[in-house]
């Protein structure tokens, strides 16, 4: 089987709100942009989340999400409370 990835780019207003968070908090992010992966021949399709690297923890994202993950998909607080959980670690 053949996969077949194809990059998405950060959708600019929650860039921008992340980065003003981070800018608040006194911190620098990392962004690395999620992907969609195909398997060919199928129906099958994968969304890989954006990555922001703050404080060496990793942060997952969706375009067009209010929510963010910590590390992994288990856990989530709102963009809102982003702010304090930057502070709060």
């Amino acid at each position: 089987m053949k996969i077949i990835k194809q990059e998405l780019q950060f959708e600019k207003c929650l860039k921008q709100r992340i980065e003003f968070i981070c800018e608040f908090s006194k911190v620098t992010p990392t962004f690395i942009n999620g992907s969609i992966r195909k398997l060919e021949k199928t129906n099958l399709t994968y969304i890989e989340p954006h990555k922001v690297t703050i404080k060496n923890i990793t942060f997952l994202v969706f375009n067009y999400s209010n929510d963010v993950y910590i590390s992994n998909l288990t856990k989530k607080i709102k963009l809102s409370e982003l702010e304090e959980y930057i502070k709060s670690i």
